[in-house]
């Protein structure tokens, strides 16, 4: 049974520690064709989802939803509270929920908080807390805003996605690319803010893209074997870009 934390009151919640999922996402530009919240939105779909497939009560936290997006920083909207200031978010959210909820898993949407949950989880771990992390990723997706996210977010939100804005950016391998958006950022190789094609993007298959990933996370999560870093394994250890 999923419980929304934002909407609970007090007395309703478990009071034997329950399992709380913390979605984790970012508020950046993605094209032309996606909103802002793209990330967010992916993030939330898949906890609130996982959460309905779990047994007992899981508790769903509201949206972390400023991240470590500085690589998207030259475009307007985007909104970056960077490594340092998220790793902070991060723990004390832990060390909070940690006063009334045995275990946590941060559900994380975009690529740039990885190395900020590494970090994090890994200190929290360090001090006793029962905390892991698992990522949106798709496997052979493309990198960013590309037919990938496109069709989920088509399968999400249709109503979120601006079909005829949509248009390919720099559809180079994302390991090709890698040195250049270390460099400049993403708006140094594609001005579109796209890395990849939406061409051919369908709600159906978002939502197989969707199923996959949910199925995949409740049975990471169920597993509970965190990697030294608290990363559950599976194909989806690695959040999408």
């Amino acid at each position: 049974m999923r419980i929304e934390l934002a909407r609970a009151v007090w007395p309703d919640l478990p009071a034997d520690g329950p399992l709380v999922l913390v979605p984790v996402g970012s508020t950046e530009q993605h094209g032309p064709h996606l909103p802002l919240t793209t990330d967010s939105i992916v993030a939330r779909a898949v906890a609130d989802r996982v959460a309905d497939r779990l047994p007992g009560p899981v508790l769903v936290a509201p949206t972390l939803a400023y991240g470590n997006s500085g690589e998207h920083a030259g475009f307007p909207g985007t909104v970056s509270i960077g490594h340092e200031a998220l790793r902070v978010v991060l723990i004390e959210t832990v060390r909070s929920l940690a006063l009334w909820a045995s275990r946590v898993v941060f559900v994380n949407g975009h690529g740039g908080n990885v190395r900020t949950l590494d970090e994090a989880v890994t200190q929290l771990r360090d001090e006793g807390h029962d905390v892991s992390w698992t990522g949106c990723a798709f496997p052979g997706g493309d990198a960013h805003a590309g037919r990938t996210e496109t069709s989920v977010m088509l399968h999400l939100a249709p109503h979120e996605v601006a079909v005829t804005a949509a248009a390919a950016g720099d559809t180079r391998p994302l390991d090709v690319l890698m040195p250049a958006l270390l460099a400049g950022g993403v708006r140094s190789v594609a001005p579109n803010g796209v890395l990849g094609d939406p061409g051919g993007a369908c709600a159906e298959e978002g939502r197989r893209l969707v199923d996959a990933l949910v199925d995949a996370t409740a049975r990471r999560i169920l597993t509970a074997a965190p990697d030294r870093r608290g990363r559950l394994a599976g194909p989806a250890a690695e959040a999408s870009r």
